[in-house]
């Protein structure tokens, strides 16, 4: 695993001298021993610093990688039984950088776990597009989780110790030994949890949603061929690219967060799964219309309560959808964005398809609205869903 240093340390680990110090015009070389208390520190001391900081960050990277690099790609390859060609799909699939020839890259732990790929490739349990395509998820996610917690961790030591965000990635690389193990169990757990709930909601259940799915509909619509049949919403926040703008750092960090968690505990509670968040914007699906709508309502409801945001808009489709990459595609998922996207502030839309699905069911209010122009639909009737009776979904 490569760390990327903070500002002002080399790069290079082995041969680079300790960070220059800048100077201005007319003052001394930072190396005068004389400098006065409160003075920027002597280089010899930022050299200390950084040879410090080297230390623990090598430290680190031998306790991730299970020791030092001393393999180059051609022994991993050979070792793997795979061509240099095979191999680099495989580790540019977990989103491992370029190596030359010469690069001691891997250790010889990292040759025993990339064995178990093509393992399975020889064995006839996947094929070589299913394993990599497998691999290439493993390695995405994991690389946006690790960024996600790095920056949480910093931004807690920020507020916490009262130190710069500099100085918080520097003592992170001292401190992230004690928490590998517990960070390790809890992604084997959650991992194990969320494949049983994919397997329940992906394939168990995929047969009662499409026969659900057939009400109202006469089978020669656009997403009919697909498999899975899913309520797909969204929602985003009005204005958020003027706020964006007028916003410093923090703040705007602070407002993303609240969306993020916002959206995802209702999502959760409402027993739907969160897609995907694209700042401003949650795609959620869920596999019943009544929970999408309840889904739909109560991120209405949560995103108005929140001082902190800004009006939001939703809306939800009760449709047909591709599941691949972990994403959605189809119809039924740009129907949803667009109506989000004709929404007035506040508001919550479905379609005409997915109000007649809801319409006998009391907990919903439909209201038809105006025929509008929707691109790459043509003339579509939105209808307003809003609470009927009923509490929908609590919040603890």
């Amino acid at each position: 695993m490569d760390h990327e240093l903070p500002p002002s340390v080399p790069a290079d680990v082995d041969d680079a001298p300790g960070p220059a110090v800048p100077v201005e015009a007319g003052q001394e070389h930072p190396d005068n021993t004389d400098a006065a208390p409160g003075d920027a520190a002597p280089s010899s001391e930022l050299a200390r610093a950084a040879s410090d900081y080297r230390r623990a960050a090598k430290s680190l990277e031998n306790l991730l990688l299970g020791g030092e690099r001393t393999l180059k790609r051609r022994e991993v390859a050979q070792g793997l039984g795979l061509s240099l060609f095979s191999a680099r799909k495989l580790w540019r699939a977990l989103g491992m950088p370029n190596f030359t020839d010469d690069d001691l890259a891997f250790t010889t732990e990292d040759l025993e776990h990339l064995r178990l790929m093509p393992g399975l490739v020889r064995d006839g349990v996947l094929t070589e597009d299913a394993a990599l395509s497998v691999t290439r998820a493993i390695g995405q996610m994991t690389d946006r989780m690790v960024v996600w917690q790095v920056e949480a961790l910093v931004e807690d030591m920020v507020a916490t110790q009262g130190i710069s965000d500099a100085e918080a990635r520097v003592r992170l690389v001292e401190e992230l030994p004690n928490l590998i193990e517990p960070l390790e169990e809890m992604l084997v757990y959650s991992w194990r949890r969320q494949l049983s709930a994919g397997v329940q909601r992906l394939a168990v259940r995929a047969k009662e949603g499409l026969e659900a799915s057939e009400e109202g509909r006469t089978g020669r619509e656009d997403d009919a061929p697909l498999p899975l049949a899913r309520a797909v919403g969204f929602a985003d926040l009005v204005s958020y690219t003027s706020l964006s703008r007028r916003m410093n750092e923090k703040t705007l960090a602070r407002l993303v967060q609240t969306f993020e968690n916002t959206c995802a505990e209702v999502i959760s509670v409402g027993g739907g799964r969160l897609v995907k968040t694209v700042g401003d914007e949650v795609l959620y699906i869920a596999e019943t219309p009544t929970a999408g709508a309840e889904i739909a309502l109560a991120l209405s409801r949560e995103i108005a309560a929140d001082e902190r945001l800004p009006e939001g808009r939703v809306a939800m489709v009760w449709g047909r959808v591709l599941s691949r990459l972990g994403d959605i595609y189809g119809p039924t998922v740009n129907l949803a964005a667009r109506l989000t996207a004709i929404a007035a502030p506040g508001q919550v839309l479905v379609d005409e398809l997915t109000a007649g699905v809801l319409g006998s069911d009391a907990r919903f209010v439909l209201s038809p609205l105006a025929a509008q122009n929707v691109r790459g639909f043509g003339e579509v009737r939105p209808v307003a869903l809003s609470r009927g009776e009923g509490t929908g979904i609590v919040l603890d």
